[in-house]
């Protein structure tokens, strides 16, 4: 990579520190490629002491952190002092986590980052402090559109080597879903997922395919009319446009070992739908990767782990996985929208 991947603290009282500390200590024996952690020096210092890690520090800037990262862990200081302890978010948790977010995607629309690595926040711990979006994710995006001027519609994918799904809908109640699938939601979900398979994956032209809402794909009308009226209009739309895509299928038939052979990527209707096969399959490994931004940004796939931060029982494989990802995303290309002038 000609730049460090940029990783954010995440909730400091979390497993965040504890998993980046010990990605370090693994960087040779997993190949784990150069990144910095964005963070107070002397907060990381003292969790590595909770954790009785020898784990060497140096304070950088981006562009050094190539450089020190055989030997030291580069931290770039957020010029915060954070004093959360494992477990107990405080009132610098928020200001800790929401600057490491701003600093990462700073970094990655100047060049300075070949991409970010996001360690898990609390969503609870930002809304008690003033968050106005509705996660991680969608701040993302309006940190985006607010750099470039044009407006990014953020696609999340759970990948790994078994398999990779996205969720049409996400965290909305199941009964919210039948209305909120349309026809172009679809379109443009498959397009993106389409799109950065090519670019950034490098498949010269990804399957993909597309589960049904119903059981059995509503067996042709007879258990629900969605696949009918919006699924597979959009299925056609897509397959005009040239992308190589099937479906409505059946989910209950969509996940084992010859009909993943089939495809590079599901496209599922709703949230559990995708992330039960997902977790099932790869559950300490599978990456959360988001989709149709200006830079690559992927994340381990659990959450802050409250009670298992500062045990050392905390395992890093979903970080390093998700650091080995984002490294092989920058590798295969650049972002497409440059930042405003």
């Amino acid at each position: 990579m000609n730049a460090p991947l940029a990783l954010t603290l995440g909730e400091p009282a979390g497993i965040g520190p504890d998993i980046a500390l010990a990605a370090w200590l693994r960087r040779g024996e997993l190949d784990v490629p150069p990144f910095y952690l964005l963070a107070d020096p002397a907060f990381v210092a003292r969790r590595a002491d909770v954790l009785r890690l020898d784990v060497p520090l140096s304070t950088v800037t981006p562009a050094q952190a190539c450089h020190t990262f055989a030997a030291a862990l580069p931290v770039v200081d957020l010029g915060l002092s954070i004093t959360a302890t494992p477990g107990a978010p405080d009132t610098t948790s928020a200001p800790a986590a929401i600057s490491a977010i701003d600093r990462a995607v700073g970094a990655a629309l100047a060049g300075e980052a070949s991409g970010i690595v996001t360690n898990p926040i609390s969503k609870a711990v930002l809304y008690r402090a003033g968050f106005a979006d509705p996660g991680h994710t969608e701040y993302l995006a309006r940190l985006a559109a607010r750099a470039t001027g044009r407006e990014a519609m953020p696609v999340m994918m759970i990948w790994s080597p078994e398999l990779a799904v996205v969720p049409v809908t996400i965290h909305v109640p199941l009964a919210a879903v039948p209305g909120l699938l349309t026809r172009d939601l679809i379109v443009t979900t498959g397009r993106i997922v389409a799109d950065d398979l090519t670019r950034r994956f490098g498949l010269s032209r990804p399957r993909l395919v597309v589960a049904g809402l119903n059981p059995h794909a509503g067996e042709d009308g007879a258990m629900g009319a969605e696949e009918l009226d919006v699924i597979a209009p959009a299925v056609a739309a897509l397959a005009a446009e040239g992308v190589a895509i099937r479906g409505p299928l059946s989910a209950d038939t969509l996940f084992h070992a010859a009909a993943r052979a089939t495809y590079d990527a599901a496209l599922c209707m709703y949230h559990d739908q995708a992330l039960i096969p997902a977790k099932t399959l790869g559950f300490d490994h599978a990456v959360n990767v988001t989709l149709g931004l200006p830079f690559v940004r992927t994340s381990p796939d659990h959450g802050t782990a409250l009670d298992l931060a500062g045990t050392g029982r905390a395992d890093p494989s979903s970080l390093i996985a998700a650091l080995k990802l984002a490294a092989r995303l920058a590798a295969n290309a650049a972002p497409t929208v440059a930042a405003a002038e």
